[in-house]
């Protein structure tokens, strides 16, 4: 009998869309030429790659000519942080974040503390993963040049007060940066409504291939290049431009975003059933992450007195994908970074499971994980001396 497969760890990568695929293909072919090139070959791509940074743009009511290409959602993070660290290094050193940043964003604030001698503050989160716009209007100094704040956290899906934190910089004169990798297809997103200077974006989160991001910036700011040595992407990120790539980035951007209202209303309800269902089920179970300022595709869990590795490897044995956090840091035996900023306990944060839904998951795919994760509970639970331990605790009150 073949085994089930049910993949429910969206929030880390999606398959590509046969729509993106067949979008990209002549570029991977027939279509080849270098865009720098001045013949016939090389205009066609580079016609391609300004109708997609076009369709981009439209997407998120950005200029084209404010829309950079990149490498993915890391180099965009990058080039955002350091470019404008070094950019406006003679206006000040201070960097505003928070402390459930993705990797890309607080690996890079840490290099700039390391070594740049910038200074950098870590603001602190609600217990629902929400940073207070008080303690950072209050972090804000005459040396702060720039606050990067997530959209959307890629764990626990919490949405940021994104619009008010720009009005705050824009008040006081400092850029603002927001990395909405988990956003893009899932929120919708006006970059002017929104007041944001810089965006960061990738392409495999929705449906498009890896290997392939962009960085929206507000005209009229600085950026210093990471990467020198051409000048494409109007001289901010030299080398020659990944043309297949960026033709499938802008079909994948297309598809996600021409039906965001209704595409959301359905992840949610799927969502909002999942976390019903695994509430209502399991007992000892803390949904991490606010209940309703979320992303509509995820729900994240904390199960008392076992481990997330554990239930992972248990429901993969049964042919389902999930994750206990970020793909980035799937590797690593420290319990999530964001968790542990929520105020859990390790052993707390140690028992995360981290499920996403798709435009492939179905209600039938949620009944099954979640029928299969009760009773993975249970029984890694009856193995579990903390869950012993509590029963007896327990048994000694009645």
């Amino acid at each position: 009998m073949e085994k089930k497969r049910i993949y429910m760890d969206y929030a880390a990568t999606t398959p590509i869309k046969k729509e993106v695929v067949d979008a990209m293909m002549p570029y991977l072919t027939e279509h080849f030429g270098n865009p720098s090139s001045v013949h016939g070959f090389g205009r066609d791509v580079k016609k391609a790659i300004d109708e997609s940074r076009m369709t981009i743009a439209k997407a998120i009511n950005a200029a084209p000519e404010d829309i950079f290409f990149t490498g993915g959602g890391s180099e965009s993070d990058n080039m955002a942080i350091k470019g404008i660290a070094f950019a406006y290094k003679d206006k000040g050193n201070h960097i505003i974040t928070s402390k459930i940043e993705h990797h890309a964003v607080l690996h890079t604030c840490e290099y700039l503390e390391k070594h740049h001698g910038f200074e950098v503050t870590y603001l602190d989160v609600d217990k629902d993963g929400i940073i207070s716009l008080d303690e950072l209007s209050a972090a804000i100094s005459d040396k702060t040049i720039l606050i990067t704040i997530m959209q959307a956290n890629n764990e626990i899906g919490t949405v940021q007060p994104v619009k008010e934190i720009a009005e705050l910089a824009r008040e006081k004169g400092v850029f603002f940066h927001t990395d909405a990798v988990q956003a893009l297809g899932n929120i919708e997103i006006d970059v002017k409504d929104m007041g944001v200077d810089l965006m960061s974006f990738t392409a495999h989160k929705i449906y498009g291939p890896k290997g392939i991001g962009a960085l929206y910036m507000r005209k009229g700011i600085k950026l210093h290049p990471l990467i020198h040595g051409g000048s494409q992407e109007r001289k901010k990120r030299a080398g020659t431009e990944n043309v297949a790539g960026i033709v499938a980035f802008a079909k994948a951007v297309e598809l996600a975003t021409k039906d965001i209202e209704g595409h959301a209303s359905r992840q949610m309800q799927l969502r909002d059933h999942l976390i019903d269902s695994v509430l209502s089920r399991i007992p000892h179970t803390r949904l991490n992450g606010h209940r309703q300022k979320r992303l509509p595709g995820n729900a994240n869990f904390c199960f008392e007195f076992i481990e997330g590795e554990s239930i992972l490897l248990s429901l993969d044995l049964l042919g389902v994908a999930a994750s206990s956090g970020s793909a980035c840091t799937s590797g690593s035996l420290d319990p999530s970074h964001v968790l542990m900023a929520l105020g859990l306990p390790h052993e707390i944060a140690h028992g995360s499971l981290r499920l996403t839904i798709g435009d492939m998951t179905t209600k039938e795919d949620i009944d099954f994980v979640v029928d299969n994760l009760e009773r993975i509970v249970i029984r890694l639970r009856e193995l579990s001396p903390l869950y012993d331990k509590f029963v007896r605790e327990e048994s000694q009150h009645v």
